[in-house]
């Protein structure tokens, strides 16, 4: 409020200061205030044009913000749906930690069964089986009893491995879990760091545009100077014209009247010789002097402001795909643009294109809107894929290569291990 405050006076006065150097009518003869005049509305064209470029640029800037505002909004939605993912892998990872930790408890549990029968079948050694032969009633028995035995271990082992085999399952799922919200949370920073990027373009724009308001502001107070300044020399103009018109009107009465006391004395004087004598030629008194009127106002050439004069695709897109995948295990590094020292998601997809002579916009949002859009069906090797705050380039065969994570750095992950926003094609 108190910027604005100033930039007001300020304006006001500039205003002033303005008027002051544009002097009152100080012209006296005609010519003169038609050279004013032309030099003024020669002035006034000026400021119209700049009034004209003016309007222009900020009407440029107003689209700016509107597209401004429209990537604000989604930049919000991706980060809103992102936010609910990692809620859901939460809850995912939460669930999987009671699974894990019953199948540890049902593992666990197993392995002390199983301890008991071993000691008591096993750890006692020979005895057991001295004591399965005399306790036999033949050879059949004894057999049977060994191999019942036998298959109880074989059992217990069994049953052991089959409960490690879904701990390590769980383990695994778990990991996986994980690594899918670390690569959100990853999406959301990135998401969030131009939510900041472009808060701070927005609010630069809509300061440039506010400027662009006290400029015109001025602007049009200085064509308002230079109409009225036209206006009241053309006023001058008409009064010394009329003042003109009467001053010779004036001087066309005294001459008429001056020939008619002349004409009159001529006639006294022959009148008074009786007449006698006539000339053989009138005298002619009547000489008629023509006098051309210069006055009259002249019509002013009012210049107008210049009108403004108004690949082999799936080859070229291969050789990208095969191109990004040499960097496979190079790290990720939040805001970098490196192949080989690292890179985030859109500064990874922007360096691959960047390699073969393409420039694509710094951010994933506006990498979603680059090229020409096609399905996921159609999707060719080279072509980006847009996840909402994450990219990476489509390899073929229902998998992508991507900067993914800290943990993980550069990697292949199939294609639709989350939700596809859509699908750009370049070349």
């Amino acid at each position: 409020m108190r910027k604005r405050y100033i930039q007001t006076i300020c304006l006001a006065v500039s205003f002033i200061l303005f008027l002051l150097v544009v002097d009152p009518v100080s012209a006296t003869t005609i010519s003169d205030l038609q050279q004013d005049i032309k030099n003024n509305q020669s002035q006034l064209n000026n400021v119209n044009q700049q009034i004209s470029d003016y309007k222009g640029a900020q009407e440029d800037i107003g689209e700016e913000i509107e597209e401004l505002d429209a990537e604000m909004v989604a930049l919000l939605t991706d980060i809103n749906l992102i936010e609910e993912a990692i809620a859901n892998k939460e809850a995912d990872i939460a669930q999987t930690q009671i699974e894990y930790d019953a199948a540890v408890a049902e593992k666990d549990k197993q392995y002390e069964s199983m301890k008991v029968r071993i000691q008591f079948m096993y750890e006692r050694g020979e005895a057991s089986y001295w004591q399965i032969f005399f306790s036999s009633e033949n050879m059949s028995d004894m057999l049977n009893k060994a191999s019942y035995i036998e298959e109880l271990y074989e059992y217990d082992r069994k049953l052991l491995e089959d409960y490690k085999a879904v701990v390590q399952e769980v383990a695994d799922l778990q990991d996986t879990l994980e690594e899918e919200k670390s690569e959100l949370e990853t999406s959301k920073t990135e998401l969030e760091e131009e939510q900041a990027y472009v808060e701070e373009v927005l609010a630069r724009k809509q300061e440039e545009y506010e400027n662009y308001n006290l400029v015109l502001a001025r602007a049009r107070q200085e064509a308002a100077a230079y109409t009225a300044r036209i206006k009241q020399e053309t006023a001058q103009i008409k009064k010394l014209e009329e003042e003109e018109r009467r001053r010779r009107e004036e001087e066309e009465r005294k001459r008429r009247e001056e020939e008619e006391r002349k004409r009159a004395e001529q006639e006294a004087l022959l009148a008074a010789q009786g007449g006698t004598e006539n000339s053989d030629d009138d005298v002619s008194s009547d000489s008629n002097v023509s006098s051309e009127d210069n006055s009259g106002s002249q019509n002013q050439n009012q210049s107008q402001a210049p009108a403004t004069p108004s690949s082999g695709g799936s080859s070229r897109g291969q050789q990208i795909a095969d191109f990004a995948c040499k960097y496979i295990g190079s790290p990720y590094v939040a805001g970098g643009t490196s192949l080989t020292n690292g890179a985030d998601c859109s500064g990874f997809v922007m360096a691959v294109y960047q390699a073969f002579g393409y420039s694509l916009p710094r951010s994933s949002y506006a990498q979603s809107g680059v090229g020409k859009a096609v399905s996921y069906s159609e999707a060719q090797p080279g072509d980006i894929i847009y996840y909402g705050g994450h990219v990476g380039i489509y390899i073929g065969n229902g998998q992508i290569v991507h900067a993914s994570t800290e943990r993980t750095g550069i990697k292949i992950t199939s294609a639709t291990y989350r939700s596809i926003v859509s699908v750009r094609r370049i070349v």
